[in-house]
């Protein structure tokens, strides 16, 4: 008798269980990169659409999606498998959108602007149209200190405790920062 083989297609090999994604993490951590690659096309999309609610700017979630990436690539060998490989890849790229809205708002710092004018004329996030809005664009018109608290706590669902952690910011601040940016949305949707 001849041993059987099975054959999978194409479709079926990319579909990963929970424990074909702990081979793949092995096998990268190893120094796979095509077991890598895998990780980054099933992942990718998941940590842009978090770094984009954070940093409310394509470009800047695009690149931060790339670095969080690279610094997981930098990093594997210190995953220990205390949660899922996606868990950990977010929290990265949560810490690296965190950090370039610190250092965005350290350069806007330095930016003097000479015509005053030109504050005038661009529009607050409440003159804009909120007619043709969905929730992610609400959400992007947010303060910037509102949006990443609600986006993680409301969105990602991270506790309170954690946000402050990662964020640096006191409990009881975050839970404010959630409350006004409920407010805002309600008051938005309304009008």
């Amino acid at each position: 008798m001849g041993t059987a083989t099975v054959s999978m297609t194409p479709m079926e090999a990319w579909k990963e269980s929970p424990d074909d994604a702990a081979g793949l993490v092995s096998r990268a951590q190893a120094g796979d990169a095509a077991a890598f690659e895998r990780l980054y096309r099933q992942h990718a999309g998941r940590v842009y659409a978090v770094c984009l609610r954070i940093t409310a700017d394509r470009p800047a979630a695009e690149e931060c999606t790339q670095d969080a990436f690279v610094r997981a690539w930098g990093a594997l060998h210190k995953f220990r498998g205390d949660s899922s490989f996606g868990t950990w890849l977010t929290r990265i790229a949560i810490n690296v959108a965190l950090r370039r809205l610190k250092l965005d708002r350290r350069h806007l710092r330095l930016i003097q602007l000479a015509d005053a004018e030109m504050l005038d004329s661009i529009p607050a996030p409440a003159d804009l149209p909120e007619a043709d809005m969905d929730l992610e664009q609400l959400i992007s018109t947010l303060p910037p200190a509102a949006r990443v608290v609600f986006v993680l706590h409301t969105i990602e669902g991270y506790s309170h405790e954690e946000i402050s952690e990662l964020t640096g910011t006191a409990v009881g601040t975050c839970k404010a920062h959630v409350h006004r940016a409920r407010q805002l949305l309600q008051a938005r949707f309304k009008t």
